[in-house]
């Protein structure tokens, strides 16, 4: 059974941290993307992070680039995202996804992503 499981998420003030977690398992890690979208209230889903698994190569939306950082323990089929420097404007759930290296664009495109989890909270208090 192909399983994402998020946690980590939480009420933070403006300007901490947050580390939140992603543990696959169900499916060959090193063969996937791993994505961190968020979805805020009203807005639309985006995509935040991906890292390949096979490589370690990252990508960040702008809006997170130099507060975000993703990185993945393959031993323990495990993708992280540490989020610092925390805005109000973070707020949303957020989910991990896994697409197939295979065939697919980097970053993936969001219709790319096969399994996703089932969501954690993240509010930034202002």
């Amino acid at each position: 059974e192909v399983q994402l499981v998020e946690s980590g998420g939480g009420l933070v003030q403006t300007g901490g941290p947050l580390r939140l977690s992603c543990a696959a398992s169900g499916f060959t890690f090193n063969d996937y993307y791993i994505g961190w979208f968020r979805q805020a209230p009203g807005k639309d889903r985006e995509g935040v992070s991906c890292i390949s698994n096979s490589d370690g190569r990252q990508y960040y939306v702008d809006s997170v680039k130099g507060r975000f950082t993703i990185s993945s323990d393959n031993a323990k089929s495990t993708v992280y995202l540490q989020m610092n420097s925390l805005k109000p404007e973070d707020t949303a759930v957020y989910y991990c996804a896994a697409a197939e290296l295979a065939g697919n664009a980097w970053p993936p495109r969001e219709y790319e992503y096969d399994y996703w989890g089932q969501g954690t909270q993240v509010t930034v208090s202002s």
